[in-house]
């Protein structure tokens, strides 16, 4: 296995860990919470910069391979629905944003599949960069906010954050969903299906 890959695997590894991390001020009350928020950004940022390094590498170096083709796009969906999952739980992102984000990383998960056993690739659209985006925008804000809750803040400040946090949601949701929408008209227009037995 190649750097790039083994890159890609360490998010995957770490993304149960980060879902334990975000729950350790919840099974150990006496936690500081000061050493839970460095390593809720310890872990964040190391998953960040795995996701950035595994393809700079894989494309700069030509490691790009066909199990890192399928295995960096999974490990996307599963790190981001891992950390949306615990901002829904501790009602940070709101269920009508979880939603419509779940439903679209799966179905998009599904259609590159499809595409793939075709030999096709799907070209990026102008919304998928800007969910890209909006989907690290929004982490790393609801982190915050989780981390000011515990550590403790001002109530009128975060009445704030959290209306700015809501915008947020709505929009990585918006993007989500359209930049799929737009992935699936591509894929109709081009027929790249249209000889599948069905």
């Amino acid at each position: 296995m190649n750097l790039p890959n083994r890159l890609t695997v360490t998010r995957l590894v770490m993304a149960p860990l980060f879902f334990v991390a975000f729950f350790l001020c919840d099974l150990c009350p006496s936690i500081n919470p000061v050493l839970y928020s460095v390593i809720l950004v310890l872990m964040y940022g190391i998953m960040e910069l795995t996701d950035l390094l595994d393809g700079k590498i894989a494309r700069g170096k030509n490691l790009v391979t066909d199990l890192g083709k399928v295995l960096d796009p999974f490990a996307d969906v599963i790190c981001h629905l891992t950390f949306f999952t615990c901002l829904l739980y501790c009602r940070i992102m709101p269920v009508w944003a979880f939603i419509p984000i779940l439903w679209r990383e799966f179905a998009q998960s599904f259609t590159r599949m499809l595409m793939m056993g075709k030999g096709k690739a799907m070209a990026a659209n102008i919304f998928g960069k800007a969910k890209t985006c909006l989907y690290a925008l929004t982490c790393i804000c609801g982190f915050a906010f989780r981390i000011c809750t515990v550590i403790g803040t001002d109530a009128s400040f975060m009445s704030v954050f959290r209306t700015v946090l809501t915008v947020l949601f709505a929009l990585a949701a918006f993007a989500s969903v359209a930049s799929y929408l737009i992935y699936i008209k591509a894929i109709v227009r081009s027929k790249a299906l249209s000889g599948m037995t069905r």
